[in-house]
């Protein structure tokens, strides 16, 4: 939990009572590999801080798994999309790993929005910090080789990421076939 102090005294300059505040809408939670945390059609009413693991979230395309997000240690993750509006999701979200996680629901967080302008920061900052996520990787999916989208993963994500998760997972998230991204994994060790 300390970490995720941390982590909210350098967003957002957290006092020691508004950390008392945040902390009541706290759930801590642990899960075992390959749980499923959100399912498609239902509604994501959780934000969820991984002190440690490592989740992912996916979407279904004619009953393939293409992988959409990825967090680990000290990192957010919900099915954004559905958090926000509150409605069900199109995603799913699972754990890769063991994961122990602090869940903050929806309510505690718009309560929190109306206790303090600095959670309102927060909320700012993860929105665009996803936006930004979104982008590059539209730009990344419309413009970049495989090696391109590979190398450009590797810098932009935790090594726990990038050495942990499965390659089709990987694959999937990078728009490419596992096979493309096993010959661009080889040429980079070559090289």
């Amino acid at each position: 939990m300390n970490e995720l102090y941390n982590i909210l005294n350098e967003l957002i300059g957290i006092t020691e009572s508004e950390w008392k505040n945040f902390v009541v809408h706290l759930n801590r939670k642990e899960f075992k590999a390959k749980t499923p945390i959100i399912k498609e059609g239902n509604v994501a009413h959780n934000i969820y801080f991984i002190e440690s693991g490592l989740m992912r979230t996916y979407h279904l395309l004619d009953g393939k798994e293409i992988t959409t997000y990825f967090s680990c240690d000290k990192q957010f993750i919900s099915t954004f999309a559905s958090f926000i509006t509150q409605t069900p999701s199109f995603e799913y979200l699972e754990t890769i790993e063991d994961s122990i996680v602090y869940e903050l629901p929806y309510r505690g967080l718009t309560d929190l929005y109306s206790k303090s302008p600095k959670f309102e920061k927060l909320g700012r900052i993860l929105a665009e910090q996803n936006y930004l996520c979104i982008l590059d990787r539209v730009l990344a999916m419309q413009t970049k080789t495989a090696k391109q989208k590979y190398l450009e993963f590797m810098k932009n994500n935790a090594q726990k990421i990038v050495q942990r998760a499965p390659q089709h997972q990987i694959a999937s998230f990078l728009g490419i076939a596992p096979e493309s991204l096993s010959r661009v994994r080889k040429n980079i060790s070559i090289s």
